[in-house]
């Protein structure tokens, strides 16, 4: 089986401009395709990762990836999917994410002997004069048609700014950039990204006469239609400094019966005959298959050593006791003991696993909170402040929220 035909098997094509084409060129390595990430944050999260790992296999079949970094289009925000506008940053913390970003590629992009590139659109957009822009694009882009755009609809119901309007224009700058100065012939993103996308393809055809393409991959979501990879706390990051390699598996390992499989075989790089063997499993048989699906995916992301040591962690963690060393720790200062203790209502909030006191006296009523894997039942149970020193103590809440908790 050739690269295209398992892309469409694992189920990540959405849509493309032309399936011969870009068929026969993946096939045959002949792309030099490009994948835009812009730098709003420190560092890459689970929603970026499926288009990492779709460069890494077009990369393994012999396809050459331009990785380009958004410093120039994260001045303006991408409007695409969002009902409010994106919070402006300065260009200082913008270049720092920039640097964030390129170091974490390189664990799943090959930048050696001219295998890959990685380039910044801050260095060509940055210095566009607006005149010239008006002049030599403008004409090439209809305001009527933009409007009908999939990726403005939601931003239009509560007011697309004009900064955020030319977010799809200078994204087609950068593709019509990139192949003029690359010789980048393809354009892969998430399928939100449609819209910008065949703006490229357009721009670069009316422009230069020739032609480029297009493919979008589809969005990583569950099974009621939400994407994947936020929690309560907020997004899953690659960075194991914000989400440390134990959360990190414990996200994967909690994923729901209906999007197991499918997670496995749209981001691992096992073998899709071993794939097709767990369609017909269930029950305790999709637990095994939850756990596979957190160990590749920690390996792929942190290293296997961190992927053992994640699983080792998540066995002690639900057969009691264990190391307590490799799950997700909160530290409690000296002014959160009241003459030398704590009430387990100030625990639980403190510690993240509890919204509110409210929140976490119900929890602590129902029975759903233990400590030390002892379940606590009364709201009114204190801890001396010597109780958290050395490892500290396991806090539950429920089955599948934790924290180590420590001084």
């Amino acid at each position: 089986m050739q690269i295209y035909e398992e892309l469409v098997e694992r189920g990540l094509i959405a849509q493309v401009t032309d399936e011969a084409e870009i068929r026969e060129m993946v096939n045959n390595g002949k792309a030099v395709f490009y994948i835009g990430f812009d730098p709003t944050a420190d560092s890459l999260h689970v929603g970026h990762f499926m288009a990492l790992c779709l460069m890494k296999r077009l990369q393994m079949a012999g396809n050459k990836p331009v990785v380009l970094i958004g410093g120039g289009t994260a001045q303006i925000g991408d409007p695409s999917g969002r009902s409010d506008m994106r919070q402006m940053m300065t260009t200082e913390t913008i270049n720092h994410n920039v640097e964030c970003f390129k170091k974490q590629m390189s664990k799943f992009i090959d930048f050696s002997d001219d295998k890959a590139i990685l380039v910044n659109n801050a260095d060509w957009i940055m210095d566009l004069n607006y005149v010239d822009v008006l002049r030599e694009i403008g004409p090439h882009f209809s305001v009527n048609r933009m409007l009908t755009a999939e990726c403005y609809k939601q931003r239009m119901e509560k007011g697309l700014s004009f900064l955020e309007f030319n977010y799809m224009i200078m994204q087609s700058f950068d593709f019509y950039t990139l192949f003029q100065k690359y010789g980048c012939n393809m354009q892969f993103g998430g399928d939100d990204q449609w819209s910008n996308m065949l703006g490229g393809t357009e721009l670069i055809r009316r422009k230069l006469g020739k032609d480029a393409y297009a493919m979008t991959i589809n969005l990583l979501l569950n099974s009621e239609g939400k994407k994947m990879g936020k929690t309560q706390s907020g997004a899953v990051w690659l960075d194991p400094n914000k989400t440390s390699p134990f959360e990190f598996f414990q996200y994967w390992r909690n994923v729901s019966d209906a999007d197991v499989l499918k997670c496995i075989r749209m981001l691992t790089f096992l073998p899709l005959e071993e794939i097709n063997k767990m369609d017909s499993w269930e029950g305790a048989q999709l637990n095994e298959a939850k756990e596979i699906l957190a160990f590749e995916l920690t390996k792929l992301v942190h290293s296997e050593e961190e992927a053992v040591k994640a699983r080792e962690a998540s066995h002690a963690l639900f057969a009691g006791g264990g190391n307590l060393a490799d799950m997700p720790t909160v530290t409690l200062a000296d002014e959160d003991f009241a003459d030398g203790s704590i009430d387990i209502l100030s625990v639980l909030v403190k510690s993240g696993l509890c919204e509110s006191r409210a929140d976490a006296r119900r929890n602590v009523q129902q029975g759903g909170v233990s400590v030390a894997d002892e379940k606590v039942t009364d709201i009114a149970t204190r801890y001396e402040r010597s109780a958290f020193e050395g490892d500290g103590l396991l806090v539950k809440r429920g089955k599948k929220k934790f924290a180590r908790v420590q001084i």
